[in-house]
């Protein structure tokens, strides 16, 4: 979350481009100029690129993200989407979520934090061409639209009456955002795009193994957020978008030997090179979710979401779903006039139907003063409020909670919510440090458990450690091995 975040939703996938598969193993891309990339595609991508920047928390820059382009571009050029490796956008996004996912019109993209998960470049260029395949072989285009936001805002597609921004707003998160969250492709594309990484990985000259050992990964750290979200009430992101890589890790070891590359390039001490010093979770500058509690130490403010409800951090807004209601932090231009602020939220929200904030209801919170009011909001699924929660910090700062709930039901499930809103003292705010990924050698006197006890968490030390370097339940450590720790830093 940026310093000043205001309402927005991310954007999907758009329309996948066309693209002739070829089943050839050469590890050279054509001679021959070749693109299936649209005109079209192109401009659709490049007008959806923004906006997922956005939500995203924008693009990581340094040498992560050169390092990522340069992998990125060359596994993506296997496609045959195109032979010139310029016409491949490649991103590094600034999220502490575990996702990857491509465009058409040449995007494809990886987040840190699954970039962290990874163990050598193979693997990362796996990744990479598993996505691109989804886009080689057009699965968007056949995709089941479900809600992103789900729940309540599933249904608020015209919400209000007339032309309504509401309704485009939730519309467009329940539609478009909903393909980068929840949706899930099927299993037989799963595996399709399984089978085209492979094949991109071997004709690029990488292990086609290093799909079916990502996928490991992968499945372990679903295992492990699994764990953790029984605790803070979050979800593993990858699960909700890439259905079950554990049931496709034999699959792509079938499909790796069938390739007929026995050895190939794997890349690890380049790779662990590259990733150390990476900014790893949250981004203190946009704000660090720590379980159920949102902590910003630049706008010097925190909040609890109510326990069973999952938050998102995105660059303009704070997000936090779960069964009944939705919610969103975020903030706004501000006067001195906490009436004027409720109604320019509204107007922002649906300027066709904004209520007449003439008497909004005050009180304090912690020692912040606050007002709300409530629209009710006719939608396809039935009535919803939508109820504006402001706090003043001061003069000229103001921050506010945007609720939707079932008609009738008043802030629902988020009455904690709401009385959460805190200041943090200076303290506070210079407490909350980043964690950064450490590359460190084993030496004679390191264990796996004294290595797991240097990293920044206050639980589930060994399995994060594990889970982190691909290490199983009986693996150990050697000395002269490189391992990965998460740091304070």
């Amino acid at each position: 979350m940026s310093r000043q975040k205001n309402i927005r939703w991310s954007v999907g996938l758009l329309a996948a481009s066309v693209c002739t598969l070829q089943p050839a193993y050469s590890q050279t891309t054509p001679s021959r100029p070749i693109s299936a990339i649209s005109t079209s595609d192109k401009e659709q991508g490049a007008k959806a690129h923004p906006e997922l920047l956005r939500e995203f928390g924008g693009a990581y820059s340094g040498p992560q993200a050169d390092y990522v382009r340069r992998v990125g571009q060359r596994i993506a050029v296997q496609s045959r989407l195109s032979n010139a490796q310029s016409d491949f956008t490649v991103t590094l996004l600034n999220s502490p979520v575990d996702n990857a996912f491509a465009m058409p019109g040449g995007y494809v993209y990886v987040t840190r934090n699954l970039l962290a998960l990874m163990n050598d470049e193979a693997e990362l260029a796996s990744v990479m061409g598993h996505e691109v395949g989804h886009v080689a072989a057009r699965h968007s285009q056949s995709r089941n639209q479900t809600s992103a936001i789900g729940g309540i805002l599933a249904g608020v597609i015209g919400a209000v009456a007339g032309n309504s921004t509401l309704g485009s707003l939730l519309g467009r998160g329940a539609n478009l955002g909903a393909q980068l969250y929840t949706l899930k492709f099927s299993r037989g594309q799963e595996y399709q795009a399984d089978d085209l990484g492979v094949t991109y990985l071997a004709r690029a000259g990488y292990d086609p193994l290093a799909s079916s050992t990502m996928l490991a990964s992968l499945a372990a750290q679903n295992t492990l957020q699994t764990q953790i979200s029984g605790r803070s009430g979050g979800a593993p992101t990858w699960a909700s978008t890439h259905p079950d890589p554990a049931s496709r890790v034999a699959r792509a070891v079938t499909a790796a030997k069938a390739t007929g590359i026995t050895r190939g390039t794997r890349g690890r001490e380049a790779f662990l090179s590259a990733i150390d010093g990476m900014l790893y979770g949250d981004d203190p500058a946009q704000g660090i979710v720590d379980g159920q509690v949102f902590r910003h130490p630049g706008l010097r403010l925190m909040f609890t979401a109510p326990a069973g409800f999952a938050m998102n951090n995105g660059t303009d807004a704070v997000t936090i779903t779960g069964q009944g209601g939705q919610a969103s932090f975020s903030g706004a231009g501000y006067s001195g006039d906490v009436q004027s602020y409720i109604a320019a939220v509204f107007r922002a929200i649906s300027p066709n139907t904004a209520p007449n904030v003439s008497d909004p209801r005050r009180f304090r919170v912690n020692g912040i003063d606050v007002a709300s009011a409530t629209m009710r909001a006719e939608t396809q699924s039935g009535p919803v409020d939508v109820t504006v929660v402001a706090y003043v910090f001061d003069a000229r700062t103001a921050y506010h909670f945007t609720l939707i709930t079932a008609a009738g039901s008043g802030v629902g499930p988020f009455d904690s919510l709401i009385g959460s809103m805190n200041r943090l003292t200076a303290a506070e705010a210079s407490a909350i440090k980043s964690r950064r990924v450490r590359v460190v050698t084993v030496t004679r006197g390191d264990s796996l458990k004294s290595l797991a006890g240097r990293m920044a968490y206050s639980s589930m030390q060994e399995e994060r450690f594990r889970v982190l370097n691909a290490l199983g339940p009986q693996a150990t450590v050697v000395p002269g091995q490189r391992v990965k720790l998460i740091v304070f830093g």
